[in-house]
């Protein structure tokens, strides 16, 4: 037994992500000076294990500072060491509050490539800036952006077009205008509202059309908007328009489309898009005002 060492009963493994880097962890320790590339621009990995030494063994994704240890010189990540309730995930016993330094200090020295390598990322950087240009690489794939359901696939646009044509059977059209038409017998249902979603090929990219309803605090509202399938660099390029009314009435709206990098949630709470008040809506709607029957037009252009 590790001296001071106890025997733990339990250990709880976990899917966690790696932690941010902390700048300030402490390297006060005898470190590697030779710098050891695990991945060139054609993704050559070393053979002298490195690598899988930096890998948590309980999450299995690259450990950032700070990296801790039991007394028997085990690892893992900081997540994963607040998941195993402080009980090594190898030999069980104490964690305590050891950290690896060595360890540490021998990932400075490394460089590995983008971890979207295999989708077009052939970029390397050094271990600690690796994980913060992950999380904004433009090959990173896109989440599906099809709303009213939880859907977990991912991939590159042409990937989510055609799961969106194929599994969510969303309509596909070609253009940049578009004449869209909302019924629904009772507009009061706000709970039992259809999530509509149409894709738009329009200057040889895809923009998808949302309408919804939903409860903006004690008020049944309807939304329109756009969202582009790529990033938001490019998405502000573009620009579009939404109009809906009758009687003699209308609404307008013109805006940027958002890139689907922001989620579809995230876009309808900011409010960004033609928002229609039931009431409106029902006006718009004519008849007994029991039915809603809205048409959105509206088009999309480039800027120049």
């Amino acid at each position: 037994m590790a001296p001071g060492g106890s025997i733990c009963t339990e250990v709880i493994e976990s899917n966690s992500t790696v932690s941010d880097y902390d700048s300030t962890a402490e390297s006060n320790c005898a470190s590697v000076k030779t710098s050891i590339v695990l991945g060139g621009k054609h993704g050559i990995y070393s053979n002298n294990g490195v690598y899988e030494l930096l890998e948590c063994p309980v999450c299995a994704n690259l450990m950032y500072p700070p990296i801790h240890q039991c007394p028997n010189g085990h690892t893992l990540c900081s997540n994963c060491k607040n998941r195993v309730r402080n009980c090594c995930p190898t030999c069980r016993y104490d964690l305590g509050n050891i950290r690896c330094l060595a360890l540490e200090k021998v990932a400075e020295s490394l460089e590995l490539p983008c971890r979207y390598q295999n989708l077009g990322c052939h970029d390397v950087f050094p271990y600690y800036s690796k994980l913060k240009h992950e999380q904004h690489c433009r090959f990173r794939p896109y989440n599906c952006p099809y709303a009213g359901s939880e859907c977990s696939v991912t991939g590159d646009i042409p990937t989510l077009v055609a799961h969106l044509k194929d599994d969510h059977k969303v309509d596909m059209h070609d253009g940049c205008t578009f004449n869209h038409r909302y019924v629904k017998s009772n507009p009061h249902e706000v709970e039992n509202a259809t999530w509509m979603l149409t894709v738009f090929n329009c200057f040889g990219r895809q923009f998808c059309l949302h309408f919804e309803a939903f409860q903006l605090g004690m008020a049944l509202v309807y939304m329109a908007f756009l969202r582009f399938m790529g990033d938001d660099e490019e998405a502000k390029k573009f620009s579009y328009s939404l109009e809906v009314g009758a009687n003699g009435r209308k609404l307008i709206w013109q805006g940027i489309p958002r890139s689907i990098r922001d989620s579809h949630k995230k876009v309808r709470d900011s409010q960004d898009g033609l928002i229609i008040q039931r009431n409106m809506a029902l006006y718009f709607s004519g008849g007994d005002r029991q039915e809603l029957k809205l048409r959105v037009t509206g088009r999309i252009w480039k800027e120049e």
